[in-house]
C-alpha cells in the first residue's frame, strides 16, 4: 500500500540536472497521476523532474506526516533493527567502540534514538517535521534538531555512526546530503543508508503501482546508481544487502515466503541497505 502523500498543486517546482552525472538528457520512466519519473540517459538515475523547491516541499511534513509516522513507528523501528542486525551490528559490537556517538537523520518520533540512548550512546536526531520533533523531545527525552542536516551545522567528525532510513529518496539534493554526512562522520565511523530499490523485483513487477513510486520520493536509486554516487563522494562501500520479495497482501504466504528468501539471497529485494565508511 502506498503512503499518504500527493503533490499539493500550489508547490513551486523547478527542473534539475541529474544529481549523479549532471546530464540534462533523459527519457520517460514512469507516468503517474500527478507526477512522473524520468531516467537519466547517461547514468540511469531515476528521479522526478520538475522537483519541488525546498521551502514548499517541507510543508508536506506536517501533521499528516506526523500521524503517519506515529501510527507506524513500531513497525518501522523493528525493520531498522533487522537491517542493522543483517549487516552485523549487535550490542557486543557497539560496546567495543570506545566513543559511541549516534546520529539519526530523518529520525521521525525518535524511537531508534531512544533505543541507542538506553544503550549508553550519545545520540542526536535531525527531523524537519515540527510535530515529530516535539514528540521525540517531550515523550522520549532525546535531542532532535528541527531542520535539515545542513542547517544543524555539526562539527567535522562528530559521529561514529550515522543512520538514515528511507530518507535519501525524499531530499531535493542527495549529493549535498551525502557530502555533509561524510564531513561529520568520524574517520573510523560508519554510515548506514536504507532506501527503496528501483531495480528490485517489486518495482519491475508493479511498475507505476509500486508502493515506492509516490510523490514524496523524489529520487529512486538502484544499487548501481547509489554505488556510483557514494564512490564519487569518496565513501568506501563495505556491504550492500536487500530484502523484500513481495509486499504483504500481494501474494499467498506459500508464494511470498520463498520469493522473500530469494530476494534477500540474490539481491533483488524491494529495499536496499548500504554500509559505508570514509
Amino acid at each position: 500500500m502506498k503512503t499518504y502523500s500527493s503533490i499539493p498543486h500550489t508547490e513551486k517546482r523547478k527542473y534539475i540536472a541529474c544529481n549523479i552525472c549532471g546530464s540534462i538528457t533523459s527519457k520517460p520512466y514512469l507516468k503517474l497521476k500527478d507526477f512522473s519519473y524520468i531516467k537519466c540517459s547517461a547514468c540511469g538515475l531515476v528521479f522526478q523532474n520538475q522537483q519541488p523547491i525546498y521551502t514548499d516541499l517541507k510543508k508536506r511534513y506536517g501533521e499528516d506526516y506526523y500521524e503517519y509516522e506515529l501510527a507506524n513507528e513500531e513497525n518501522f523501528f523493528n525493520l531498522m533493527l533487522l537491517g542493522l542486525k543483517d549487516i552485523g551490528f549487535s550490542n557486543n559490537f557497539f560496546n567495543n567502540w570506545q566513543e559511541k556517538s549516534f546520529l539519526d537523520i530523518g529520525c521521525a518520533t525518535g524511537m531508534l534514538l531512544y533505543y541507542f540512548h538506553k544503550r549508553d550512546w550519545a545520540v542526536q536526531g535531525v527531523e524537519i517535521c515540527p510535530q515529530s520533533v516535539q514528540y521525540g523531545r517531550s515523550k522520549r527525552n532525546v535531542p532532535i534538531f528541527k531542520g535539515t542536516l545542513e542547517q544543524a551545522h555539526y562539527a567535522p567528525e562528530s559521529f561514529s555512526l550515522i543512520h538514515f532510513s528511507h530518507l535519501i529518496e525524499h531530499v531535493t539534493n542527495p549529493r549535498t546530503l551525502l557530502l555533509e554526512v561524510k564531513r561529520i562522520l568520524k574517520k573510523q565511523g560508519f554510515a548506514v543508508i536504507t532506501t527503496p530499490n528501483v531495480n528490485g523485483f517489486q518495482a519491475k513487477l508493479f511498475k507505476k503501482d509500486w508502493r515506492s513510486a509516490i510523490a514524496d520520493h523524489l529520487f529512486l536509486f538502484s544499487k548501481k546508481t547509489l554505488t556510483r554516487l557514494l564512490l564519487q563522494i569518496g565513501f568506501k562501500i563495505l556491504k550492500i544487502i536487500t530484502w523484500g520479495g513481495l509486499a504483504e497482501g500481494t501474494a499467498p504466504f506459500w508464494i511470498k515466503k520463498p520469493v522473500d528468501i530469494l530476494a534477500k539471497r540474490l539481491g533483488f529485494g524491494d529495499v536496499m541497505l548500504f554500509l559505508v565508511s570514509k
